[in-house]
């Protein structure tokens, strides 16, 4: 892929999850959101087990995108609170410690998502 050619949402998507996986990210879930979200088209949803693990996993993410000339439009959460969210718009990259991933249970919440 040109780094140079705009992604669309899925492209962008496949993009986060194989940054993710890159850094071993794990239970990597991707929901297709389109047609029951007004806000974006993906979540991704993955675990870290450690805080630098959260790091690694959403460092990746975004030097991926950067690659390729997406900057996120915000950034939320700390590494100590367990769940960290990166805003790209299209795709919203959630990266969570397993037992604060099971509390909040976003893939349940967006149960009607396909996942992809």
């Amino acid at each position: 892929m040109d780094n140079n050619t705009p992604l669309d949402s899925p492209e962008l998507a496949s993009l986060c999850r194989e940054a993710a996986l890159e850094k071993k990210a794990d239970e990597i879930v991707l929901l297709d959101m389109r047609g029951i979200s007004s806000f974006c088209d993906f979540f991704l949803i993955c675990n870290g087990t450690s805080e630098p693990h959260l790091k690694a996993i959403a460092g990746s993410v975004e030097m991926r995108l950067k690659e390729h000339g997406r900057m996120p439009r915000g950034r939320d959460g700390v590494y100590s609170s367990h769940w960290v969210v990166v805003d790209y718009g299209d795709v919203v990259v959630h990266v969570f410690r397993a037992d604060v991933r099971h509390h909040y249970a976003l893939e349940r919440l967006w149960g009607d998502a396909k996942r992809v």
